[in-house]
């Protein structure tokens, strides 16, 4: 069995996948300074809930955006699985991909993993969406080859902004508006308003000149904890797949096993 782990800003997600299929996955929030042993108490605790055990663990694989998160979950790694962990993007799991932009080694491991996953469960040329800490947007060619992208505000951090910098506005729920008026009628309503339509015109913006300038026909692919919310009231994609980043663990892992 495979433990794969994505290390992003705001969550680290630990996902137990079973050939190809993820059996169960478990989210917690990031924190630089929490051990391996701790990290162990709360994964062992879960883990024993789907009746898995530590020896059950064949592979560990991480993809990381938070350097100072690496030696702490390498240590959960080997003192509790007795595994070297591969890092995405390091070693038998370096990138096998062309990174055709200036800086190649700046590309993110979250943003790498999405280009390999879309290109194998969806392929073509595509617009890979992805909606973390940042909006992520990526262009990725027929071959698979990353030719750049767009990095925006992530919408929770828009509105924490919006909250943090005034001193009336409430606190709201990020949730699709009930109507599709962009009138507001209070002050909740307009400032979901600003916040949920000002994003989908955003990111309908973005796709639709990242399409001029493919200049072909084009799939736009969603993928991070509101994919879903988004695709109820836009028709701008056209595959919405949650667990894109960490399938492309698992196509990571599985191609340095072949190696």
């Amino acid at each position: 069995m495979l433990l794969a782990v994505d290390v992003g800003n705001t969550n680290v997600v630990f996902a137990l996948f079973d050939g190809e299929d993820i059996r169960a996955r478990w989210r917690i929030a990031s924190d630089a300074r929490r051990t391996g042993d701790e990290y162990a108490v709360w994964l062992m605790q879960l883990m024993a809930m789907e009746k898995v055990g530590h020896k059950d663990i064949a592979q560990v694989i991480i993809g990381s955006v938070v350097p100072r998160a690496d030696h702490n979950l390498t240590v959960l790694s080997q003192k509790y699985f007795g595994i070297n962990p591969l890092f995405a993007g390091e070693g038998k799991a370096a990138w096998h991909f062309e990174i055709d932009v200036e800086q190649p080694s700046s590309l993110g491991a979250d943003r790498a993993l999405n280009c390999i996953a879309a290109h194998e469960r969806v392929g073509g040329d595509m617009i890979v969406v992805d909606f973390g800490t940042a909006t992520k947007f990526e262009a990725i060619d027929f071959n698979g080859a990353y030719k750049g992208g767009i990095i925006a505000p992530g919408i929770n951090l828009s509105l924490d902004a919006l909250v943090g910098k005034t001193a009336k506005l409430p606190r709201i729920a990020i949730r699709a508006p009930e109507t599709d008026s962009v009138i507001g009628r209070n002050t909740e309503d307009q400032m979901l308003i600003g916040v949920y339509w000002g994003y989908v015109a955003m990111m309908e913006g973005l796709i639709d000149r990242m399409k001029i300038e493919f200049g072909r026909p084009v799939k736009v692919v969603a993928t991070g904890g509101l994919a879903i919310l988004f695709d109820e009231q836009t028709d701008v994609f056209d595959h919405v797949d949650a667990e894109l980043t960490l399938h492309g663990l698992a196509i990571l892992a599985r191609q340095a096993n072949s190696a």
